[in-house]
């Protein structure tokens, strides 16, 4: 677990990619220790949200590009191997049932960009940069940024940002949807523990059931989605956590779940 460390305090856990001298560029070894981390999180109910960061002035500059100039030789069958090898990671993170906060700070290129978009809420502070890096070296995008790219920022805008290989800064993914907030860096960890903390009084059941019925539903047709919405409403009203949410609310009791309020813009 060197290449990610593992942090608990209270009901949140933080993953730190950790390989700051290579401004925490994917590898195998950082894949398979993300992968653990995520497989410990889904382990301990405990665990009410999740925060993913980067050591260092980097949150993952993307793949390790001396390895893959190490295995320009390997076949295209070998290649493959190799990629379908991230599909459990990139899987198990977007389907986790707790909420994923990525603090982005400095460069999320590549990868690192696709990482960053299997968040539930991303966090950029005002040095964070994004980048679809991959036709820089005659790559596709990958970590499942063919996917989530587009259902972020619309078809014709991914492709722009996807042929183009351009940077963009904090603001101009806070403009494209990418980002929910800018903060100054001093802030990012801060703001992200805030929200951290502020979706831990959150009914663990509502949000695991609201993220999968989400995840869905660009899929879906309305029959099926107010299918599920209906299914899962069954389920979610009949908790003891909505029973004592009830219970608040009639006695006029402070409720056990409230939104922290967002950064003022700088």
């Amino acid at each position: 677990m060197d290449e990610v460390r593992y942090e608990i305090d209270g009901q949140v856990a933080t993953l730190v990619l950790n390989r700051p001298e290579v401004r925490n560029a994917m590898s195998p070894e950082l894949r398979d220790a993300l992968a653990e981390a995520v497989r410990r999180i889904e382990r301990d109910r405990d665990i009410r949200a999740v925060i993913v960061t980067g050591a260092g002035v980097a949150f993952c500059a993307g793949g390790d590009v001396r390895q893959m100039d190490a295995n320009a030789t390997t076949t295209p069958e070998d290649r493959l191997v190799r990629m379908r090898a991230f599909h459990a990671l990139v899987t198990s993170l977007a389907d986790l049932d707790r909420p994923v906060i990525a603090a982005v700070d400095g460069p999320a290129f590549g990868a690192g960009f696709g990482l960053a978009l299997l968040a539930d809420i991303v966090l950029a502070s005002d040095r964070a940069r994004f980048c679809m890096a991959f036709q820089r070296v005659g790559l596709v995008p990958d970590f499942a940024a063919l996917y989530t790219l587009p259902r972020v920022v619309g078809l014709q805008r991914a492709k722009e940002l996807s042929y183009s290989a351009r940077e963009i800064d904090a603001r101009e993914a806070l403009e494209l949807g990418i980002a929910l907030e800018v903060v100054p860096a001093a802030r990012l960890m801060v703001r992200a523990r805030e929200i951290a903390d502020s979706l831990c009084g959150a009914s663990p059941l509502a949000l695991g059931l609201t993220k999968r019925a989400l995840g869905a539903s660009l899929q879906s047709d309305l029959t099926t989605m107010l299918e599920l919405e209906a299914s899962a409403q069954a389920i979610a009203a009949t908790s003891d956590y909505a029973k004592d949410a009830y219970r608040r609310f009639v006695s006029k009791m402070p409720p056990l779940f409230r939104w922290t309020k967002p950064d003022s813009p700088k």
